[in-house]
């Protein structure tokens, strides 16, 4: 099991959002989100932040820091590992089945993600079993999108998908996002989209948006 940072923001969850942070950051980066968010006292969420595993990462000269998967250049083009990002799937699926251990139903789970971690959130949601709360992707994009159609679970075919992106990120290209959401559209998914005019970052405005967004999907049966 990933270690993660928990954060309750009421007596016994009865909601919870599983959030992944992005390359070579951990599980403390997006702590400070949760106050931010300013969410209704009654929709008691347990906020989990796991931290990705150490390995090295090919587009870094091989370092070694927290990732989801390795990224390798491949004709100035990142890609990623197609194994790596199997076995951090593995390991998001088994926080998933905590959080039902716990009390916490599919139905009640917002699998989140900020760049590689949202990147993970869409490969992991897609293809879960069980219909979820909803899929948050920040200045992120579609991994494996090859293997989507075939792989994606009937159960999810309708989650409530946002995905937020920045017009100046210099690390995923604006247009590697809308083509992932043009790719989603294709299928059927359903995607609320959101641009900002930020680098690879979040503003003032997406966290409005993201709150509303979160308040609409875990609010009903708060």
């Amino acid at each position: 099991m990933l270690e993660a940072i928990e954060i309750e923001t009421g007596v016994g969850p009865g909601a919870a959002v599983i959030w992944m942070h992005g390359l070579g950051a951990d599980g403390h980066d997006f702590e400070p989100i949760v106050p931010e968010l300013d969410l209704p006292r009654a929709l008691a969420i347990r906020f989990v932040f796991p931290h990705a595993p150490m390995r090295p990462v090919t587009v870094n000269g091989g370092a070694v820091m927290r990732a989801w998967y390795d990224v390798a250049a491949l004709g100035g083009v990142r890609r990623e590992d197609a194994e790596g990002v199997r076995a951090s799937q593995r390991d998001i699926e088994a926080l998933i089945e905590r959080e039902k251990q716990r009390g916490v139903p599919a139905g009640r789970i917002v699998l989140a993600g900020f760049s590689q971690g949202g990147a993970m959130a869409l490969q992991t949601g897609l293809r879960h079993p069980e219909r979820l709360a909803g899929l948050l992707i920040l200045s992120s994009f579609l991994p494996l999108a090859d293997t989507l159609a075939a792989e994606g679970e009937s159960a999810n075919r309708d989650v409530p998908i946002f995905i937020a992106h920045g017009t100046h990120d210099p690390m995923i290209p604006m247009s590697r996002a809308s083509d992932s959401r043009d790719r989603l559209l294709a299928l059927g998914y359903r995607v609320e989209w959101h641009e900002y005019p930020m680098p690879h970052s979040l503003c003032a405005e997406e966290i409005a948006e993201l709150s509303a967004w979160m308040r609409r999907v875990l609010g009903a049966a708060a």
